[in-house]
């Protein structure tokens, strides 16, 4: 299908309810698929809730509940999560949906039949944070950086995934760009790992894991999460396991494929640009377009956490700034693909320059100075907006800049108005008076198209404002 766009996030661990993390790669993605929707593309952003494995095991137990019945509960928490931050998504895959564990067990049972799984003895630190084995070189002080708890040795029969006989054409493939991986330094890791360690054949099975999809060629194993949880991005889209299906994707829901950006944290890029990319090559199907690694939210440069206090709710963010105010906080933080650093007593102050000193200061003048001058505004609703240098910024998955971009916009016609002081030209130099709500008037039109993306709720907002030519208060002060 020509002139469209996929997108997905990384389907959310059904093992504990929804974070800032996870709000901040969903904005993130809904961004991208507003604007993309916004150049006249059909988009597709598919999400979703992972919800086998040994962790999920454990904590249903814990909780006394049916593992089913825990990750029907969590699902819905991730569910509101999109609702309450305005994520438009056009599909929300889980993988307890009967149509997906059936797909699962038809690509494994292929990858059987085509020799690229074989039965053998896996043996390594198997991270349960991570549902992932790890290399002595990742760990830190014998921990595993991410969750800092001791990786088990684990030696089991088990189905492995070939993985070595692979590699050449998984490193040949992101070096020539075939598929890119962004930023640059994400791109470059991945480089080096492949070049300087052996990529050991994996296990795709757990024999102590009843809470997962039976392997159908040997049902006293399940299939290990991540492979289950990779093929969402397929089965999302309606996929059944069906090879020829791509043959004729022009006229089935593989017209999607392949995605054009596959977002996601830093901390799970190396199992997609190795193992997700090796099953991709195994069914002859292509790779994705574009693979994004961003960074995580730190606190004071500190990872959140219960015991250290510093943990900031999405439900607090919300209450205090608002839905538009709290998607502008989070991605305005910092360069995306970067660590990003917030406290609260940051947002505050940004949300207060930024929105209600800024944005809502520049549209409330600009309508009131307009309403008691009786000043109409010629502008069409059609108006094309092309700005090459935002366009750029926002392919480029540079979207704290591209922010900027619109707030130097805003920054200048509030300094505009008080070097003009159009409340005086009223009364005395009507001709210059509408020159300049002209000018201010096409601005904010502007700046109400550029955050489409962004805050689309205010960008209605504006809009309302400017056709009605009445007053309107954007941003109350935080305190």
């Amino acid at each position: 299908m020509k002139n469209k766009f996929y997108i997905t996030t990384p389907i959310y661990y059904a093992n504990a309810k929804p974070h800032i993390g996870h709000a901040y790669t969903s904005v993130a993605a809904d961004i991208l698929a507003r604007w993309n929707n916004q150049q006249g593309k059909k988009t597709f952003l598919l999400m979703g809730t992972d919800e086998h494995g040994m962790k999920i095991q454990k904590k249903a137990e814990e909780k006394k509940k049916d593992p089913q019945q825990f990750v029907n509960e969590i699902s819905e928490e991730f569910k509101g999560l999109c609702e309450k931050i305005n994520i438009n998504y056009n599909g929300f895959i889980r993988t307890t949906d009967k149509k997906h564990e059936e797909t699962v067990q038809k690509v494994l049972q292929l990858l059987y039949d085509r020799g690229f799984i074989y039965k053998g003895t896996y043996e390594g630190l198997y991270c349960v944070g991570c549902e992932q084995f790890k290399n002595e070189s990742d760990l830190v002080d014998g921990k595993c950086p991410e969750h800092g708890i001791k990786p088990e040795k684990i030696k089991e029969e088990s189905y492995l995934l070939k993985m070595k006989e692979v590699k050449s054409q998984i490193l040949e493939k992101i070096k020539k760009q075939e598929l890119e991986i962004s930023p640059e330094k994400r791109r470059n890791e991945i480089i080096s790992f492949l070049e300087k360690n052996e990529l050991k054949d994996v296990s795709i099975s757990r024999k102590n894991v009843s809470w997962g999809v039976p392997l159908p060629f040997d049902k006293k194993y399940t299939a290990y999460v991540w492979i289950d949880a990779f093929l969402n991005y397929l089965t999302g889209i309606g996929w059944n396991g069906s090879i020829e299906q791509f043959a004729f994707s022009e006229l089935s829901e593989m017209k999607w494929w392949p995605p054009d950006i596959q977002l996601m944290g830093k901390d799970i890029l190396r199992v997609h640009a190795s193992i997700w990319l090796a099953i991709l090559i195994y069914l002859d199907i292509e790779l994705p377009k574009r693979i994004f690694a961003h960074g995580h939210i730190l606190s004071n440069g500190k990872k959140m956490s219960k015991t250290l206090g510093n943990i900031i709710g999405v439900d607090e963010m919300i209450r205090r700034f608002g839905v538009d105010g709290t998607r502008y906080l989070l991605i305005s933080a910092g360069t995306f693909g970067e660590d990003i650093d917030i406290t609260m007593e940051r947002m505050v102050e940004k949300y207060n320059s930024d929105l209600a000193n800024g944005l809502g200061n520049l549209v409330s003048r600009t309508i009131k100075l307009a309403s008691v001058s009786d000043f109409q505004f010629l502008i069409s609703n059609k108006l094309p907006i092309s700005d090459e240098k935002f366009s750029e910024k926002i392919e480029n998955l540079r979207l704290s800049e591209a922010l900027e971009y619109i707030w130097k916009v805003i920054r200048e016609d509030n300094k505009y108005i008080e070097d003009n002081k159009p409340w005086e030209l009223v009364k005395s130099d009507r001709k210059n008076f509408e020159k300049i709500m002209e000018k201010l008037a096409f601005d904010l039109f502007v700046i109400s198209e550029l955050l489409v993306p962004f805050m689309p709720e205010t960008s209605k907002r504006i809009k309302k404002a400017l056709e009605n030519n009445e007053s309107v208060i954007l941003f109350k002060k935080a305190e």
